[in-house]
């Protein structure tokens, strides 16, 4: 397939190149800044200089081209500062909102009949989901008046517009990511510099996936996905905030954080407070497993990190 990539120089979007060229498909790939153009070409795609958050601007840089699938893995998870609250102007939540609209427009122009969004296993809502695995038919988009309703609100708001489209529309609920460029790099850095804070007991349970598996699982979703899907996707083996520090340190040889209690951290930065010490999810990816005949080629973040 000819395919249309937003998001192409993040922590997805590398690997994502990579195996989609591996696959046969060719790939353009929308950049803001034309400096980033020889790592795409290196990479094995096609720039295109646009800024998917600008629709004018946008159709006139596809305007004459053509594509059989857009891809939207365009984040600003990369440049995020850490912050008390998420504003509703939050470029990320922007980029799942009028970045989505926008492509979706842009799928339009160059005839594209499939669209895969990057979602979140966030969505499901920032709290104790208990033992259970957590499925495609759990509720998505569960609200509870705190700090990370934005981030549930922005995610939920761009799979919508992606199942009312009138395109093969599917929707990937990824896990936190982990790999190159990824969060493990993120937290490896900053305990590097100055030790992050992790909460003082074990803290949640999370599901993860290294990002060579995201771009994996995203190539079986485009090639074999059912249109009007979700799916959630992450590995075997959800992990404990302490574990996951744990490993990050083992891994890249740095400090472990310095560990604070709940309050503490949801006083300082309830967002993050919100992340690691109120929600627990053990994520299912059996949907996936059936459908789209993807299996993580690493089973734990342990097994990422090490390999």
């Amino acid at each position: 397939m000819q395919v249309l990539l937003a998001g192409a120089t993040g922590a997805i979007g590398r690997p994502l190149i990579r195996a989609l060229t591996a696959n046969g498909h060719h790939v353009s790939a929308i950049v803001r800044n034309p400096d980033s153009h020889p790592l795409v070409r290196e990479l094995g795609a096609e720039p295109i200089t646009a800024d998917v958050l600008d629709r004018d601007g946008l159709l006139r840089a596809l305007d004459g081209a053509a594509a059989d699938a857009v891809i939207h893995e365009a984040t600003a998870l990369r440049d995020a500062k850490v912050q008390r609250r998420i504003p509703a102007d939050d470029p990320t939540g922007l980029l799942r909102t009028v970045g989505t609209a926008n492509l979706l427009e842009a799928a339009g122009l160059v005839g594209a009949g499939r669209f895969l969004t990057q979602s979140l296993i966030l969505g499901y809502g920032y709290h104790d989901h208990g033992d259970r695995p957590v499925t495609e038919g759990d509720q998505f988009g569960v609200y509870n008046g705190g700090v990370a309703d934005e981030v549930v609100r922005a995610t939920v708001a761009g799979e919508d517009l992606v199942f009312a489209a009138p395109v093969d529309g599917i929707a990937l609920r990824y896990g936190l990511f982990y790999g190159p460029g990824a969060f493990s790099d993120l937290f490896a850095d900053m305990m590097r510099k100055h030790r992050p804070v992790g909460p003082l007991g074990s803290g949640g349970v999370n599901s993860w996936i290294h990002v060579d598996d995201a771009a994996a699982a995203t190539v079986a979703a485009l090639e074999r996905g059912k249109a009007g899907r979700a799916y959630n996707l992450a590995d075997d083996t959800p992990i404990t905030w302490r574990e996951f520090f744990g490993e990050v340190a083992r891994s890249h040889g740095t400090p472990r954080p310095i560990r604070l209690p709940a309050w503490m951290i949801r006083l300082a930065v309830p967002y993050i407070g919100a992340l690691m010490s109120d929600t627990s999810m053990r994520i299912s990816s059996a949907l996936a497993h059936e459908e789209l005949g993807w299996r993580p080629r690493y089973a734990s973040v342990a097994e990422g990190l090490a390999g």
